[in-house]
């Protein structure tokens, strides 16, 4: 085995999906302060952190769960595993020192409700989702979206301590748009998924008909997106925004539903992270900036 660097275990953490999943997690924050403020510091810290942490942990448990899927697809074969910069003994000690501290940062820093819808995110997506539905069912990523779906709601209790229906309504626009980001990706590596034996959505039931499904939620995203305007939980600065975004997505899902530009599924699960980035940003600035002042 290489000599082993903190950059190994960095990667096992997949840096880029937990900063993704962050931004949720703090626009949940930001978002349940009523009125518009600053989430409390000795609130954020340990909050930003812990759950930092059992992001981290969650995507090194999956990868030591899939190792061996790992090496066969060409888009994880450099991961620390599977390339033997990392052993899986000093693998699993790492990611069970940082879903400890987590827990111990969440419950006893934070509140306990935050640390136990953690727990549950964390087991639904390294254990449930790794181990059972990513090698049982096409629906996997439905299903298993769930778990992946909660950051902000765990962001919003954090600061609350209850479980609000605006939460859960950011919580059902990430679950709506994982099938369509996730299964954009599967088109382009749908090979790599048969030779692995993962019966992704394209490997099952083939690749026009996950264009059509990539096609049909994002229509469903469309109209998700627009329920934080509804129900007066965001003013005309987030509809104008989602309104666009959407709009984008809808390009892109439609021109992969009728064109067999071999660019597109990337272009389009691409596309698909700068728009969920995006769209929670503007339900930020929509919440301390508000539109209508200025046009009364």
């Amino acid at each position: 085995m290489s000599t082993t660097t903190w950059r190994d275990y960095l990667a096992l953490t997949k840096p880029g999906v937990v900063m993704l999943l962050m931004v949720t997690a703090v626009a949940g924050m930001f978002l349940a302060t009523d009125p518009p403020g600053m989430v409390p510091l000795p609130i954020f810290i340990p909050a930003f952190v812990g759950l930092s942490l059992a992001m981290m942990a969650s995507a090194a448990i999956n990868q030591i769960m899939d190792q061996k899927i790992d090496a066969i697809m060409k888009r994880t074969e450099q991961r620390p595993l599977v390339a033997g910069k990392l052993s899986p003994r000093a693998a699993v000690a790492f990611a069970v020192a940082l879903a400890m501290l987590s827990m111990a940062m969440l419950y006893f820093l934070v509140n306990p409700m935050t640390a136990w819808l953690t727990l549950f995110g964390f087991v639904g997506y390294a254990f449930v989702y790794t181990l059972y539905l990513k090698r049982a069912t096409p629906q996997n990523i439905v299903i298993g979206g769930v778990a992946g779906a909660i950051p902000p709601l765990l962001g919003w209790v954090a600061v609350t301590n209850e479980l609000h229906p605006h939460a859960w309504l950011l919580v059902l626009i990430i679950f709506v748009w994982t099938p369509p980001h996730f299964w954009a990706l599967a088109i382009h590596r749908a090979d790599e998924y048969a030779k692995a034996d993962i019966p992704m959505l394209p490997v099952t039931h083939g690749i026009p008909f996950t264009r059509e499904s990539v096609l049909y939620y994002t229509i469903l995203l469309f109209v998700c997106s627009l329920l934080p305007y509804l129900t007066g939980m965001s003013g005309l600065i987030y509809l104008i925004a989602a309104v666009i975004l959407g709009a984008i997505f809808l390009v892109h899902a439609v021109r992969l539903r009728f064109s067999e530009d071999p660019k597109l599924p990337m272009k389009t699960f691409g596309y698909s992270i700068t728009y969920l980035f995006v769209l929670f940003t503007a339900l930020l600035v929509d919440h301390y900036i508000p539109l209508y002042p200025f046009i009364v």
